[in-house]
């Protein structure tokens, strides 16, 4: 790709014309992509000194700036080090309708982690893999991605480079290690283009910008910009995806596969567990205190853990989670309740809400309620149509593997009772004035489509109840059963994976 870019210089005669029209253009295309409430991301990458920053200023002059954040790229800080990799990229996602334009990227961020010794060939082509599978979850939710690569020659590079250093209020913008990265060119051109081909995909093609000569490059780059809007708007107006065109061979993207564990159905579980209040306590402060070790040993190993609970309304998630968070050490974990998204969740795409809700390596992160909502909730209800819910699956596979990549034990319950159960907790709601607060109109409907939902419930464990994150189905007639088997199940899950 970069072998095969021409550094052709443009003749300004007729192009500075054509340049002038593109940014009248750029200015109402913006307007549209909002109205159509297209999120749009232009990457720009590129060699040392080929002008990105210069490029992204000349960009930006043409834009609103109420809609458009312009952040730059660096070598990630201590706290974004105790957060997933893709964390970061995640946080910064725009809302529909805005631009985010990043000087640098996630291949940036790949490159040199690799070609520094941060990260390992193994660990390279991970990543290589979660950048792919980011930009296609991205562009299946409409997300418009533009990825730019300023291109320039060693010989450029090395001028450039010498004039920012001669000059004392640029030479801060140029080290040593770029004077030793242009040395070994060749070698970084290789990197560079495997990494390129590997994330050319249809999702979120590469654009290769001859930059040698400013001017040229920004032509391009105004070019390909107005381009790709204008076709996202299109396509959005006709109800059809966009696909970018491109000037090189794509690379075919296979989404990952996921070995799954057996699962049962609701109706098939055996509802009749319970026990003593005798043995109630004994087991629960022997757990909550076995908890509290394996806390700290977590802590102290740096390994963070999620913990999901899902169930029927009325199901005892609340309590459940009560005897969870009593053993641990209040300093080292969230709960995370969640309720129905706010408007700035419902612009971004579904996971956003859950990726910047993350706790650090070493802490617990406990959500009451989860992103399976995509999977029950939103289809049952018609806030997603079945189409894009049935594309969660998939992704939801590809989250909880990202986060068991970052090191995470990932522990999902499903606190099921029966039918007749939840009607007698719903009417002793209704009977007890300090529970009123909890039963609703909702509740009551919700119910009337119990069916529905357990059919949704059955489908969710079976196609996400993977090896690294499996779900576990709590009997939850008994309260106090149902509170012992989850404090057991995360110690079982804790012990194993710390190799106790």
């Amino acid at each position: 790709m970069l072998e095969a870019t021409k550094q052709e210089k443009l003749r300004r005669e007729g192009a500075e014309e054509e340049l002038v029209q593109m940014r009248e253009k750029l200015i109402d295309l913006a307007n549209a992509a909002k109205a159509a409430k297209i999120p749009v991301i232009i990457t720009i990458d590129g060699w040392a000194a080929a002008g990105k920053g210069s490029q992204i200023a000349k960009l930006i002059k043409y834009m609103d700036p109420r809609f458009y954040n312009v952040e730059p790229i660096r070598i990630p800080n201590e706290l974004e080090k105790r957060k997933p990799w893709m964390h970061r990229y995640w946080m910064k996602l725009p809302k529909q309708g805005e631009f985010l334009i990043l000087d640098g990227s996630w291949f940036s961020d790949n490159v040199k982690s690799y070609m520094h010794g941060s990260i390992d060939k193994d660990e390279y082509k991970r990543r290589i893999a979660d950048v792919n599978t980011f930009e296609r979850q991205l562009h299946d939710d409409g997300y418009l991605i533009i990825k730019l690569f300023l291109h320039i020659t060693q010989k450029e590079q090395k001028k450039r480079l010498e004039k920012l250093a001669s000059d004392e209020f640029t030479r801060w913008r140029v080290d040593e290690h770029d004077f030793v990265n242009n040395k070994n060119y060749d070698k970084i051109l290789k990197r560079y283009e495997k990494t390129l081909e590997a994330t050319n995909t249809e999702a979120a093609p590469w654009h290769i910008i001859p930059a040698n000569d400013r001017f040229t490059a920004q032509y391009e780059i105004m070019r390909i910009v107005t381009e790709a809007i204008e076709g996202a708007c299109e396509a959005k107006a006709s109800g059809k995806p966009y696909i970018m065109p491109n000037d090189f061979p794509l690379t075919k993207y296979t989404p990952p596969k996921f070995d799954m564990v057996k699962t049962k159905k609701l109706a098939a579980i055996n509802m009749n567990k319970e026990l003593t209040e005798e043995q109630y306590r004994a087991k629960l402060k022997k757990y909550q205190s076995r908890l509290f070790e394996l806390q700290n040993i977590c802590y102290q190993r740096k390994i963070p853990v999620v913990i999901a609970y899902e169930g029927w309304d009325a199901g005892g998630k609340g309590g459940n989670i009560k005897r969870v968070a009593s053993s641990l050490d209040p300093r080292g974990y969230e709960v995370k309740p969640i309720a129905a998204p706010e408007p700035s969740e419902l612009a971004r795409h579904y996971l956003w809400r859950f990726w910047t809700r993350l706790e650090n390596d070493g802490h617990f992160t406990i959500f009451d309620r989860t992103w399976y909502g995509r999977v029950m909730v939103e289809p049952i209800e018609g806030f997603t149509p079945k189409e894009r819910a049935d594309m969660a699956y998939q992704e939801m596979n590809e989250f909880e593997r990202w986060l068991t990549d970052w090191g995470a034990v990932v522990i999902k319950f499903w606190i099921n009772i029966d039918k007749d159960e939840q009607y007698r907790r719903f009417k002793e709601r209704e009977n007890t004035p300090s529970k009123q607060w909890k039963i609703t109109d909702e509740d009551w409907r919700n119910r009337e489509k119990w069916d529905e939902y357990e059919k949704a419930v059955d489908r969710m464990v079976k196609l996400t109840s993977t090896d690294f994150a499996p779900w576990t189905v709590v009997e939850g007639n008994d309260k106090k059963y149902a509170r012992i088997k989850a404090l057991k199940t995360i110690c079982d899950r804790l012990e194993e994976r710390l190799g106790l």
